[in-house]
């Protein structure tokens, strides 16, 4: 295995190694579910998706874990603000657990149905691990890491620790008031809440008893039990978005270090976010775009995702419709050669065989660099322009000499790896439809232009596309 990640706790690319050397342990911070997603929240899952296909398209297997948020997520990261679930409930007139229900409906919709996601091996509610946070919590108080801050919560103190901070790098000394939310009895700023109390003479939709008083686990308790208890001790990859590096990531350390005594994770990666032409999202700018626009406006969830991954995960993005339409423009010239699949052979003259093979071998040599880059800290644009580059060797080549075999290999691997769909979205034609098709090229050789056309129009109505190449007439869907 020569995977190069790049780890945010050392600061380079670092080989990845497994633990057990067999299996790959992978942690995904998931939706907080309290509203519709939109398109910045899919940004990291697109990429994570992508690590996951590469390597068991490598053979190495991979056990991945992803949390629902549906509980303990204040509107502030840190200890700050009401639950973003209550808030979500208010909003909407419903309970907090409604509410659970209705968002992670639609989340796994446009994940698994919408973009294609693979599907994490344990996809966990956080609200059904109440009682092993609880027991997670118990852990660490035993060790005299936790202290009570009447009508709030337990803490955990993190002078205890003299590496907390790592991932982030943090001048704990140096952190500013306010750099972290001020919570009145707090022995230290970076001090963050491992179980909240519910608030005295009210009853919310979502809390539970506990050894310290009626409340709900802190929003970063969840990811340390849940990894636990689905990948052990000690993961190799965990990732997340930028923003959880100072204080989501830092505590889930802080917390699952101090437990266990091992390191938690391998390796750390994180992706950048994305903005709307050249903007922040925010319902105040009315720039909040979701999937459902996206795909109301006629573009493929496809094109989002090429989009997605012109752009290195490590570097911000920018959405805007132009390059929207750039991307499906992309993805419609790759699925025209998608389809030539249907239009090759799979046998082959005597004549023809030496060149025939020498095409297919640089087919497969395409396959191979792809996955070298990808291999190389996932670099998304780099393989996208490698597949650029391999489709364009078949612009001057005749059909007669493409050879089906290895154009559908390079289709699998960017189907199977990138997640592209081009297989099942360029499905045969008829008998009839090629027919048409070949007379049309048959007028074109006779300069019959006006029958030519004829037929091209013809072909419209069933929904077939036509692109006239030196190497002659390649057909797509529409």
């Amino acid at each position: 295995m020569m995977i190069q990640l790049y780890n945010t706790l050392t600061r380079h690319k670092d080989k990845l190694m497994p633990l057990d050397r067999q299996t790959v342990r992978m942690y995904t911070c998931g939706l907080t579910v309290y509203s519709q997603p939109h398109i910045g929240n899919w940004v990291g899952y697109i990429y994570w998706d992508v690590l996951v296909r590469l390597l068991r398209w490598q053979d190495i297997p991979v056990i991945r874990t992803q949390n629902i948020t549906d509980v303990g997520h204040l509107t502030s990261d840190d200890d700050g603000g009401e639950d973003k679930m209550e808030k979500g409930a208010r909003r909407e007139g419903k309970t907090a657990w409604d509410v659970a229900k209705q968002y992670i409906a639609i989340a796994e919709h446009e994940a698994y149905e919408v973009l294609k996601l693979v599907q994490p091996d344990h996809l966990v509610r956080a609200t059904d691990y109440i009682q092993q946070q609880i027991d997670f919590a118990r852990g660490l108080d035993e060790k005299g890491l936790l202290y009570k801050i009447d009508g709030d919560g337990m803490y955990f103190d993190t002078s205890r620790l003299a590496d907390y901070g790592k991932l982030a790098r943090l001048d704990v000394a140096g952190l500013e008031a306010g750099a972290r939310v001020s919570v009145a009895g707090k022995r230290n700023i970076t001090d963050f809440a491992v179980w909240k109390f519910s608030p005295t003479n009210t009853k919310r939709d979502m809390e539970w008893d506990s050894p310290w008083g009626v409340g709900f686990p802190g929003w970063h308790l969840e990811c340390s039990t849940i990894a636990r208890e689905t990948l052990g001790d000690q993961i190799d990859i965990h990732t997340g978005g930028i923003d959880h590096i100072p204080v989501h990531h830092t505590n889930e350390i802080a917390q699952s270090e101090s437990l266990t005594g091992k390191q938690f994770s391998q390796i750390w990666l994180h992706n950048n976010h994305i903005k709307v032409d050249g903007r922040k999202m925010s319902k105040s700018l009315g720039n909040i775009i979701t999937l459902s626009d996206i795909t109301a406006r006629g573009f493929s969830p496809m094109a989002f995702k090429l989009a997605i991954l012109s752009k290195h995960y490590q570097t911000e993005g920018n959405f805007t419709w132009e390059i929207l339409e750039a991307a499906q423009a992309r993805l419609d010239h790759w699925r025209g050669y998608a389809a030539l699949r249907h239009q090759t052979h799979d046998t082959l003259d005597d004549d023809d065989e030496k060149d025939e093979q020498e095409g297919t071998v640089s087919l497969l040599a395409a396959r191979q660099a792809l996955v070298e880059k990808l291999n190389d800290n996932l670099d998304t644009p780099g393989a996208l322009a490698l597949i650029d580059e391999a489709f364009s060797l078949l612009d001057h080549a005749p059909l007669e000499k493409i050879h089906r075999g290895g154009l559908s290999q390079l289709i699998e691997i960017i189907d199977e790896v990138l997640g592209l769909d081009l297989a099942e979205s360029t499905p045969d034609i008829t008998d009839d439809l090629k027919r048409l098709i070949i007379q049309r090229r048959n007028a074109r050789a006779e300069k019959d232009w006006q029958e030519s056309d004829r037929i091209r129009d013809e072909l419209l109505v069933a929904d077939i596309t036509i692109r006239d190449t030196p190497s002659g007439s390649i057909w797509a869907w529409k």
